[in-house]
């Protein structure tokens, strides 16, 4: 056998794949034999059969089926052994007048190499790393809910001013029925606010969605369209109150205290205001932080330049999928995965440039800690050692789980990363305006 690589160009080469007859013919024999001592042919003791006739009904099978297993195995190793790194799999060149009868067969495959690269994280760019801070709006608002929420409700005939209305948004024509629980306070402008005073139980409120509310992410929220659908959106929806009520609000004392966060651990609404604010900044900096994995993927992606070998790819594509794509198909299937193959070929130099790995200590100590967060949730505050493993061990022996964990602690390896390595600038921003920048407002 031998093998021997043209190069087209820098991502493309073929591979040509020499088969003797000495490469095939002991397995073939072999096979033909085992065939021959299980064969039950009429006319034939078992075992008993001419190998002619053997040759002749599984002879060619036979010969196909070695020479495919031995083409495969052998093209696999010379893509080791010569360290290509490939895209794709290797795409066999059709030949038309390719001739079995003969002793010797030679094939051609097409070659598509991935590109070769640098990647510089400590680039110019226009990475905003952002700090997310609870602001003393956001503080005050969460503290008004919690007295709500612990508070007393009371049932009431009509609408006043502060009042909480559960009803039904609608519009017949772009599908709109939701049933949401809302204020007056929550309308933009006390003229909206106002249509509802006096109102009762199964009177019906037509407004307008154009400046309802403050924010159009809450619009998408109380009526349920999509963030693109809720941009704009200029239509009369009807609101019909099937319930009023008002809270009578809890009173900020140390029985409040003791129930929000246990014997006397906070006694004071600025100690309260401080537990909210740290919690609320750690899942804030949990939404910053991929963000700016997200923005710094972008920047990679558009900043890092190199060529694909862009015609093999979509030859390929056109043979991957359950059925045949046509060259339409794949030039629109390429387009939409170029971006992400880009980031792929971007990130396995990232990682194998900086070592980066998950081992098994990794995996164990990483779901360990997720383990005891979901136990403390539900009250499991002090755990045993031995019930942890035993939880870790059974999810561990998931291999979608194993799978699933390993992609999110090598993000959190990439964020510590690009922490370190990318010149970002930081910015101070409150959630709201955060949101604002999430969408590009």
């Amino acid at each position: 056998m031998n093998i021997t690589r043209e190069q087209v160009d820098a991502l493309n080469a073929v591979v040509t794949v020499a088969i003797t007859k000495e490469d095939y013919k002991p397995k073939v024999e072999q096979v033909l034999k085992d065939y021959r001592k299980n064969a039950s042919i009429p006319g034939f003791r078992k075992g008993a059969v001419p190998m002619s006739l053997i040759e002749k009904q599984y002879g060619k099978a036979v010969l196909l089926d070695e020479v495919n297993k031995l083409l495969q195995s052998s093209l696999n190793d010379y893509l080791v052994e010569e360290k290509l790194d490939i895209l794709g799999n290797p795409l066999p060149k059709v030949t038309e007048d390719f001739n079995w009868d003969a002793d010797d067969y030679s094939f051609e495959f097409e070659l598509g190499l991935a590109p070769e690269f640098t990647v510089d994280l400590a680039g110019k760019n226009k990475v905003t790393k952002y700090n997310i801070v609870a602001d003393d709006k956001m503080l005050d608002e969460q503290v008004e809910r919690i007295q709500k929420q612990y508070g007393k409700m009371i049932s009431k005939d009509k609408v006043e001013e502060g009042d909480d209305m559960r009803g039904i948004f609608s519009n017949e024509e772009k599908g709109i029925n939701n049933e949401v629980t809302l204020n007056t306070a929550d309308f933009k402008t006390k003229t909206v606010a106002k249509k509802f005073i006096g109102k009762k139980v199964g009177d019906v409120v037509t407004v307008s969605t154009k400046g309802l509310f403050d924010d159009d992410h809450k619009l998408m929220d109380y009526l349920k369209v999509s963030h693109d659908e809720v941009h704009g959106l200029d239509i009369e929806v009807n609101f019909t109150i099937e319930e009023i009520t008002t809270t009578e609000k809890a009173e900020l004392n140390q029985e409040l205290f003791d129930k929000l966060f246990g014997e006397g651990v906070v006694t004071s609404v600025e100690e309260v205001k401080e537990k909210i604010k740290e919690d609320a900044e750690r899942q804030f900096a949990q939404q910053a932080d991929q963000k700016f994995l997200n923005d710094v993927t972008e920047w990679l992606v558009e900043s890092t330049s190199f060529e694909l070998p862009a015609e093999f790819l979509k030859k390929w594509i056109q043979t991957v999928g359950e059925s045949p794509l046509t060259p339409e198909q794949a030039e629109e299937e390429y387009a939409k995965s170029e971006k992400g193959l880009r980031y792929q070929l971007i990130e396995s130099k990232i990682v194998t440039g900086n070592n980066l790995q998950v081992n098994f200590e990794d995996l164990k100590a990483y779901t360990s800690n997720l383990i005891k967060m979901q136990m403390a949730q539900f009250g499991q505050t002090n755990p045993s050692d031995a019930d942890v493993e035993n939880i870790v061990a059974r999810v561990l022996s998931n291999k979608d789980e194993v799978k699933r964990l390993s992609e999110q602690i090598m993000s959190e390896k990439m964020l510590a990363l690009y922490k370190e390595n990318v010149k970002y600038k930081t910015k101070e921003i409150t959630y709201q305006d955060f949101i604002k920048e999430m969408y590009g407002e």
